[in-house]
């Protein structure tokens, strides 16, 4: 389905970010298995550090399902309405999703700045928590810029995408 259509570059880099901070992940978790089973202690800083690398993870699968258009929604609605309404349907999900996004990178901008200014830092390993926290806000602007992509492209007739969406 989506081989005719030419794979923008921010596509191939939402799939790398995301395949690294798996491979990331499995090694993490993979050192503190082999590290609690043969000493029975555990790393306290890979459970902080798993759980910061699965939320970016899913931010970065996030930006990938909504350039591609493989987001959830309710398909038995979706497939039962014609053309113009599944274009309508289209653009209200693209702009719902900017508007989503647009608000929670907000809101998490200022969580990280508070953390930021009160000095908060992590249990397990005392780094500054907002060295985590501020890739909430970052991801979410990537994502609100993605939908906006994507509402541009349901705008063309028949979703084509131009050189423009590509850069």
């Amino acid at each position: 389905m989506e081989n005719d259509k030419p794979v923008a570059w921010y596509r191939r880099a939402d799939d790398a970010i995301g395949a690294w901070l798996l491979a990331a992940l499995l090694v993490i978790t993979l050192v503190n298995v082999f590290v609690r089973y043969f000493t029975d202690q555990s790393f306290a800083w890979t459970e902080e550090l798993s759980s910061f690398l699965m939320l970016v993870m899913c931010l970065a699968g996030s930006a990938s399902a909504i350039t591609r258009d493989s987001h959830i929604r309710i398909e038995f609605f979706f497939e039962a309405a014609g053309p113009g309404r599944r274009a309508g349907f289209e653009k209200f999900s693209a702009l719902a999703n900017a508007l989503f996004f647009f608000g929670l990178g907000l809101l998490s901008a200022m969580m990280a700045w508070d953390e930021f200014r009160f000095g908060d830092t992590s249990p397990a390993i005392g780094l500054p928590k907002w060295w985590y926290s501020i890739w909430l806000p970052i991801f979410c602007a990537i994502l609100c810029t993605r939908a906006l992509q994507r509402f541009q492209q349901v705008r063309r007739p028949n979703g084509q995408t131009t050189e423009k969406d590509a850069a």
